[in-house]
């Protein structure tokens, strides 16, 4: 175990880690041909680092076997031309099954979403995560936090167990608390990434973040390249101009609890012609008034 290091795989956490989108075809199901002129345009747009099976990727409402074929998907449109961190969860036999499929397809990394179960207690969340990096020592893991409650030092000691937990994916929604759970767990030990995207990167990496995920990405490639650029060279003025450009996308995307936050993406990319607009149940498309919106803002952009 002490000999596999991670270095390319903490390397690819430390960009912009993009989540794209899975999109359907009007039958309902997943329409692979998009699916995959979706992923070549991230690639071609400079994207380096892809999450199949993310929030963003509607990971909560595909089936098992929709699961693992936008997996396969992803692993042969990246080839060797991206990082490939695969999104895994549910319940310990279904995220162990996810893990080690990944693995099977050469995939290096695996994210793990946070547990939905309505009794999560910091100690569980430990065995939850140990159990499924156990099961792929050879992987990199990173657990995606969403918990305001859990503390650093629960993920310090999650890597004592698992030299292979080497990063960590952090959405909750406190610059301050981000920068306490990292120094708590660990600064250096771990590569923090802002998991909450573009409008909490700068803070975020302020506290130590060197990586952001990205919804927009899906949309603008170059937008969120600019912002992580400004970033690395600590150029916060540029960071923040960046910022004021996606300002608006972002808050309708976080606007009614995050209600919208797929729909707005996916709406933004039927108005450039390359999806459809539909998503699945809870989530639902935009009404027709706000989708004005989006395509004034979408068109602002340089795409």
């Amino acid at each position: 175990m002490s000999s596999v290091t991670f270095e390319t795989q903490r390397a690819a956490l430390a960009d912009v880690v993009a989540i794209p989108v899975t999109p359907f075809a009007a039958d309902g199901s997943v329409d692979t041909v998009t699916h995959r002129a979706l992923l070549r345009r991230l690639l071609d747009g400079g994207i380096r680092t892809l999450t199949p099976n993310g929030n963003t990727g509607e990971f909560y409402a595909l089936t098992p076997e929709e699961r693992r074929l936008v997996t396969e998907s992803t692993v042969e449109e990246a080839g060797d031309r991206a990082a490939v961190l695969v999104g895994v969860g549910h319940d310990l036999p279904t995220a162990v099954a996810s893990a080690r499929h990944a693995r099977e397809l050469g995939v290096r990394m695996v994210m793990v979403h946070q547990p939905v179960h309505p009794y999560v207690s910091a100690a569980g969340w430990v065995d939850y995560h140990r159990a499924i990096a156990e099961s792929v020592p050879e992987l990199g893991v990173v657990p995606y936090i969403r918990n305001a409650q859990l503390p650093g030092t629960r993920l310090a000691e999650l890597a004592d167990h698992c030299p292979n937990v080497i990063g960590v994916k952090y959405a909750v929604p406190d610059a301050a608390r981000f920068a306490a759970f990292a120094r708590d767990a660990g600064l250096d030990r771990f590569v923090l990434v802002a998991g909450l995207a573009e409008p909490y990167a700068p803070s975020y990496f302020s506290a130590g973040a060197t990586g952001f995920t990205s919804g927009l990405v899906n949309v603008a490639p170059a937008v969120s390249l600019n912002m992580i650029e400004a970033l690395r060279s600590g150029d916060y003025p540029a960071a923040m101009k960046v910022w004021e450009q996606i300002r608006r996308f972002e808050e309708l995307r976080a606007a009614h609890g995050s209600a919208n936050n797929v729909t707005v993406v996916k709406e933004a990319l039927a108005t450039l012609g390359l999806c459809r607009r539909d998503v699945r149940p809870p989530s639902r498309p935009l009404p027709e008034d706000e989708r004005a919106e989006v395509a004034a803002i979408v068109a602002g952009w340089s795409i």
